[in-house]
């Protein structure tokens, strides 16, 4: 795989961002960063930890959206997850993840539908299922898995396999789960590469980016949130409320039927 489709994904998520767009709050927490536009709000994973020199310069408060969201292209990760938050303070907020087929609802067993391991749990049974990133209570929903292998970048639990494990495990699973923190560490477009044969490869979590472009790729559904409260969601990723992040909008999903898209 070239460089230039290694970034296209990148570069479709940023280049569908309107440029009038401004990025008009910014926080990173302790373990999840915000960008709020006039449209809505987005969510990222943050890391703990540097990695390359940061190459924003000055405030970005005002900044055009489109050019905070290409700071997921840094290799600092805070800085890309700053830019992810950006991308999906667009796709995720609520008027336009309408327009492309997510369905927002007050009913909390409709919410529950929408993460993946529950909607699943029957399919995967007697099948072989890898999940890149560790989800709480993933595996009491998957339990009738034939196999479960939960690979991480950093292990930290015990029976977690390490992340060049990817090569070996993937390509002969059946289901591969795929955590949103992939698109922040570049380690997306190598993961897509490596599930081309899986049944469904599913990206989940709070910072998954509803956008119908990352559907043309290998993925199925798309997991993931729309803060229906931005004012509450900066409160609580700045620390300045105790709430759950989940208060502030709902799970949701979007799949390639729902979006209108072809494979």
């Amino acid at each position: 795989m070239g460089m230039y489709c290694m970034w296209s994904v990148y570069d479709k998520l940023i280049s569908g961002i309107p440029e009038d767009l401004t990025a008009d709050l910014i926080a990173v927490g302790r373990t999840m960063a915000i960008v709020v536009n006039k449209m809505g709000a987005g969510l990222s994973d943050v890391f703990e930890w540097d990695t390359r020199p940061l190459t924003m310069k000055g405030s970005l408060i005002g900044a055009p959206l489109r050019s905070v969201a290409g700071l997921v292209k840094s290799w600092n990760f805070p800085e890309a997850s700053i830019g992810l938050a950006a991308i999906n303070s667009y796709y995720n907020s609520p008027e336009i993840a309408q327009n492309n087929g997510v369905v927002l609802s007050d009913l909390y067993s409709k919410e529950k539908l929408n993460d993946p391991f529950i909607a699943l749990q029957e399919e995967v049974s007697g099948k072989k299922v890898a999940s890149v990133g560790y989800f709480p209570n993933m595996a009491d929903y998957i339990k009738d898995a034939d196999e479960l292998f939960v690979i991480e970048w950093e292990p930290s639990l015990p029976g977690q396999y390490p992340y060049t494990s990817c090569e070996y495990i993937i390509p002969e699973c059946d289901y591969v789960f795929i955590s949103s923190k992939s698109l922040m560490n570049k380690s997306l477009p190598r993961l897509l590469e490596l599930s081309k044969g899986a049944r469904k490869t599913i990206l989940a979590g709070p910072a998954t980016p509803l956008a119908p472009c990352l559907l043309e790729t290998s993925i199925c559904n798309l997991s993931g949130f729309v803060i229906t409260d931005s004012r509450l969601a900066h409160w609580i990723v700045s620390g300045a409320d105790s709430t759950r992040i989940f208060r502030s909008g709902q799970k949701v999903s979007l799949k390639r039927n729902e979006a209108g898209i072809c494979f």
